[in-house]
């Protein structure tokens, strides 16, 4: 029997569902499942044979515990990584993480690639949110999928040369040729972002109308963000629409690989650039499973009460601009108020406001101030009564009933089918919140209830935030209470340095310290995995190391990616004033989406 390492350090047996799950598909599918590999992402991992891969996604899918979602595909480059020991040859690896709702567990798939045949089936006929995710491994890597309808580059240029995420692709500005841009060069880039309806499958004209295409976005107030939705309209009706995005991509993950452990925290903020530190936790966990590194319980404890913070904050940005699409004028300069408030508390604590970068891998960067407490327990006290009437002004307001009721609905199973998490899946009804499922950073120590709606629908995606920031609310006053005792920082080789009056009294403390910042700590070679319940939905981190001060391959993945791809299957059929109350609804920044 295999073995795993669990969140806690410790060896132990791989339990007995995973076993019971690995043995049947070795069963059915022999050698064409090739090997299990030993990480630290609580998951099996399996290396299958392509020809294989269809089918045993197939099997797993129709499984009476199924697994409903492909939680994210990706790819690394191996071709510079050492640390590869008794793994299948590859120089390149694709790979599928699945998530089963109804099971509660996860499982990874992996095959692979030589540089001479990259190329794989599509999975969309198996799981249709694996659209977007070919397109951009197809960006990203340079890896075709072979049956895919739009295989279209999807965060990257039309123009752009190269991919970017392959390990000889240029990662900094100054390794490129200096950049020049003639009217020429403009006018190349402009036809090229030119829309032609027949890329994809759309006809210009039926026997009785002919449709109109309309842009809206990439600079809309209503698009929240660089994002552009083309529209093909017979009149104000949907007909069909195509979302675009890319227009806010920074290189995130290329920039994991040139950046330390530590000094890659701050730009982790800037994903889902309204979160704050609830970005900083999926990656300083997933990197403290590398390192063995154990928090105490104060620790976990303000990480737990900061992040909820921010998903108030965060929800409170949502629901003044959710509000604002549907013509309220008066609801965003409310919420932005209690906003501000949440913020003057975040700025006491950890001397910044959208952007703390204030969690450590081992810990905090600094301990609670004298008076966060009183701090503190005056939001929570001030919160209850504004959220009862923003329910009362905003959400009872017949207006925005007659905006948002049955506008966008969808069920559970076609949530789980797009890879929809967080109060947009709970909005339908499913309960599936890993701060309950999968307890983390200490989830599991505190009293607060998931807040459920049925009908999936735009109003319901409002409501239910409404309710979220109750329940975090909740969870604040039990951080005030029970506050335990303890340092902020794990007395560990790899955490942040050691205090300055340690380093100043001992020379290891000393050389510790200036390896820590000069350097950076060395982390085993492993691969880690985290996901969190963040502001928008799921949040993970895949951490790949190679025994270095890098990351040697960081996957993001973000809820908002997957949202905005189940745009099109929702409005066909619908409006255009329905679309921008769904936009509005979702609750997605483009940062967050094209990382």
């Amino acid at each position: 029997m295999s073995t795993v390492k669990t969140d806690t350090g410790t060896t132990a047996a791989t339990d007995h569902r995973t076993s019971s799950l690995v043995a049947p598909l070795r069963e059915k599918f022999g050698d064409k499942v090739l090997c299990e590999q030993t990480t630290l992402t609580g998951m099996p991992v399996l290396w299958v044979s392509r020809g294989a891969l269809i089918n045993v996604l197939a099997e797993l899918r129709q499984l009476p515990e199924p697994f409903e979602m492909l939680f994210d595909l990706s790819a690394i480059d191996e071709r510079l990584r050492s640390h590869r020991h008794g793994l299948p040859d590859a120089d390149y690896t694709v790979f599928y993480q699945l998530l089963s709702v109804s099971g509660n567990r996860d499982i990874m798939l992996k095959v692979a690639l030589s540089e001479h045949g990259l190329s794989l089936p599509s999975v969309i006929s198996v799981y249709p949110n694996a659209n977007w995710y070919e397109r951009e491994v197809w960006d990203m890597f340079g890896i075709h999928f072979d049956g895919h309808p739009n295989l279209y580059r999807i965060l990257m240029p039309p123009t752009w040369q190269g991919h970017p995420l392959r390990k000889d692709h240029h990662a900094r500005a100054t390794e490129f040729d200096p950049y020049t841009l003639t009217v020429e060069g403009q006018e190349k880039e402009q036809q090229a972002l030119k829309f032609e309806p027949e890329d994809w499958g759309m006809k210009r004209q039926s026997d009785h109308t002919e449709f109109m295409f309309l842009n809206l976005g990439p600079n809309h107030p209503s698009a929240h963000g660089a994002f552009r939705v083309v529209l093909q309209l017979d009149g104000e009706e949907i007909v069909d629409c195509v979302p675009d995005i890319g227009y806010h991509h920074r290189g995130a993950e290329k920039m994991a690989e040139r950046q330390s452990w530590h000094s890659f925290i701050p730009y982790t903020d800037r994903i889902d650039y309204v979160g704050g530190v609830m970005n900083n936790l999926p990656y300083v966990l997933a990197v403290e499973k590398l390192a063995g590194i154990q928090v105490n319980d104060r620790i976990n404890t303000i990480r737990v009460m900061m992040s909820e913070l921010f998903r108030i904050t965060s929800h409170l940005l949502f629901l003044g601009t959710y509000l604002q699409d549907l013509g309220a004028m008066s609801p965003v300069f409310y919420t932005f108020t209690d906003r501000q408030k949440g913020y003057d508390v975040i700025e006491a604590i950890t001397g910044f406001r959208m952007h703390p970068a204030w969690f450590r891998i081992g810990g905090v960067m600094q301990d609670l101030p004298k008076g966060w407490d009183r701090l503190m327990q005056g939001f929570v006290d001030w919160m209850p009564a504004r959220l009862r009437e923003y329910e009362k002004v905003m959400m009872e307001n017949s207006l925005v009933r007659d905006r948002t009721k049955h506008i966008a609905a969808f069920d559970a199973t076609n949530a789980l089918a797009w890879g929809v998490t967080g109060p947009n899946l709970r909005a339908t009804g499913c309960d599936f919140d890993l701060r309950k499922q999968r307890p983390y950073s200490g989830y599991e120590n505190f009293d607060f209830e998931i807040p459920l709606a049925q009908n999936g629908d735009a109003f319901d995606r409002g409501q239910l935030r409404i309710e979220e920031m109750r329940q975090s609310v909740k969870i604040l006053q039990q951080c005030i209470n029970n506050m335990p005792a303890g340092d902020y920082k794990a007395d560990h080789p790899l955490t942040t340095p050691p205090p300055r009056e340690r380093m100043l009294e001992h020379i290891e403390t000393l050389i510790t310290h200036f390896l820590q910042v000069s350097w950076g700590p060395v982390l085993p070679g492993n691969e880690s995995l985290q996901m969190v319940e963040a502001t928008k939905g799921i949040n993970g981190y895949y951490l790949t190391s190679d025994g270095g001060t890098m990351s040697y391959r960081t996957r993001i993945r973000t809820p908002s990616f997957p949202h905005l791809q189940q745009i099109p299957v929702l409005m066909r059929g619908g409006f255009v004033p329905d679309l921008i109350a769904h936009l509005g609804s979702i609750d997605f920044v483009m940062a967050d989406v094209d990382r």
